[in-house]
């Protein structure tokens, strides 16, 4: 009798762990195509309102850097915290290098000088991480910018989605290859879900899906355009790589916080860091790539 009410736990154990993963799988879904739309919407109103791109960046970035204050509590730490959220929504708008050794500078002074007054209440740890990241998370995100500003004959943000595609892409093809088909445990003390499998389909994927958006953009323009399709499955397969490096980066530091999300802003996704973790790290690798060499041949 108790090996039966074991069986049937045991299965209705299971099927409630199913209906949560399909609840998950709904929730990343939507939440996915909610950000699909976002940015197609700022890519639509990019030449009357270029400046959309730059301010979600920013906010992007704020939102981020703050996740990461509260992960590290130090909220109250406001010679800490205020400056770096600064910091943040600063760096996006900086056009030119000059402008972000400015910011650059200033940021660091600030904090600094805060550390001298407030040097018993917290470590230089403390100050390092954040110090560190809310220079990394702006600047990653803004090369998009900087990705938006390269000389391309006036299809700048046909880069900005593959830059973004490769970031998310590779992530999501991950997700749902290992969800389905994942055995062997990635890295399981830092990531415990992700899985061989998901890394391998997670590449395959992005590639593929790289390779379409490359041949629907030179299809709609009717042979105006010519795309280096070795280009575009170079950084398919760099960007997956990059991804998970991100990925499993900020991985390593919520588990160093204690923590399983850096918020719950995107259902189904977590925070703006859980998103965003990975266009952070491909970002710049596409940007230094396509400065040397472009995808597309006007």
């Amino acid at each position: 009798m108790f090996a039966k009410s074991e069986g049937i736990y045991k299965r209705l154990l299971s099927i409630n762990s199913r209906k949560r993963c399909d609840e998950t799988v709904k929730q990343r879904i939507i939440s996915g195509a909610t950000l699909i739309a976002f940015v197609a919407a700022i890519v639509i109103f990019n030449s009357s309102f270029p400046y959309a791109l730059n301010i979600v960046l920013a906010l992007v970035s704020v939102f981020g850097v703050w996740e990461l204050i509260a992960a590290l509590g130090i909220q109250q730490r406001h010679f800490l915290a205020w400056p770096s959220v600064a910091m943040a929504l600063v760096l996006p708008f900086c056009p030119d290098f000059f402008y972000f050794q400015l910011a650059f500078y200033a940021y660091t002074l600030l904090i600094f000088t805060g550390l001298l007054f407030h040097h018993q209440e917290v470590s230089f740890r403390e100050l390092g991480v954040i110090y560190s990241m809310s220079l990394l998370i702006p600047w990653g995100l803004s090369t998009l910018v900087s990705i938006r500003s390269l000389e391309n004959g006036g299809h700048e943000m046909f880069y900005v989605i593959v830059t973004i595609a490769a970031a998310w892409v590779a992530d999501a093809g991950a997700y749902f290859v290992g969800s389905f088909f994942g055995k062997h445990k990635l890295c399981p003390n830092i990531s415990p879900k992700k899985t061989i499998e998901g890394a391998i389909g997670g590449f395959v994927v992005n590639i593929l899906l790289l390779l379409l958006i490359g041949f629907v953009f030179e299809s709609y323009y009717q042979g105006d355009v010519q795309v280096r399709y070795w280009m575009l499955a170079l950084i398919g397969a760099g960007g997956s790589l990059t991804s998970m490096l991100g990925d499993l980066s900020f991985s390593l530091i919520k588990r160093s916080c204690h923590i399983k999300d850096f918020g719950q802003v995107i259902p189904g996704h977590g925070g703006i860091l859980d998103r965003f973790d990975s266009v952070i790290f491909v970002s710049p690798f596409v940007y230094l790539l396509l400065s040397v060499i472009p995808v597309i041949i006007l």
